[in-house]
């Protein structure tokens, strides 16, 4: 009867440690470079090098970016042929250099980032679900030629042994929509 007890509660701690494992959120900290071989870009980006700074707490995530760009072809112009497809002036992934922080929860936040023309107010969006995390922005600002909306939804996912984030990336900007998948070592 005391086997029978103790193989019951084994079961029991060994379906209690699955179900913990499968619960437990991924953690995205730490520093990724981006792998341009194994990633594939939007041709507007001109990416040359990208290092993300990531730190997670479980309310939220922090993402501190850092870009090298190609230079614009001769005789471009910004938002021409070469330009950056609406990813220039701090936009993320692609755009710039800047630091964003996402809550967690699913719930929007607000922040301002800095515009040529003044703060842009962004909406930021995040969630784990399903072992991948989901970061959305989104912003409005009034430039030269009127009104401007840009959005950006990105899809984290890590390999198993967490060396390895893969960020497939949709953006909408006044030219259209461009996807991207980055894929990031850890370093």
């Amino acid at each position: 009867m005391k086997m029978k007890f103790v193989f019951a509660a084994a079961a029991c701690l060994m379906l209690a440690a699955a179900a913990f494992a499968q619960d437990k959120a991924p953690n995205f900290s730490g520093h990724w470079e981006l792998d341009t071989s194994k990633s594939k870009l939007d041709e507007r980006a001109r990416v040359q090098a990208m290092g993300l700074d990531v730190t997670q707490t479980a309310a939220d995530i922090k993402v501190a970016t850092k870009t090298t760009r190609a230079p614009r072809p001769e005789g471009a112009t910004p938002g021409g042929q070469g330009g950056g497809g609406g990813m220039g002036r701090g936009g993320g992934f692609g755009g710039g250099d800047n630091t964003m922080t996402y809550t967690l929860d699913g719930k929007e936040t607000s922040i301002d980032t800095p515009g040529p023309n003044g703060p842009i107010p962004v909406k930021l969006k995040g969630k784990i679900d399903g072992g991948k995390l989901s970061l959305s922005r989104s912003s409005t600002f009034t430039g030269p030629n009127g009104e401007i909306t840009t959005s950006r939804k990105e899809t984290w996912s890590l390999s198993a042994d967490g060396t390895t984030l893969t960020v497939e990336q949709e953006q909408t900007t006044p030219r259209g929509t461009s996807s991207s998948t980055l894929v990031f070592a850890k370093k």
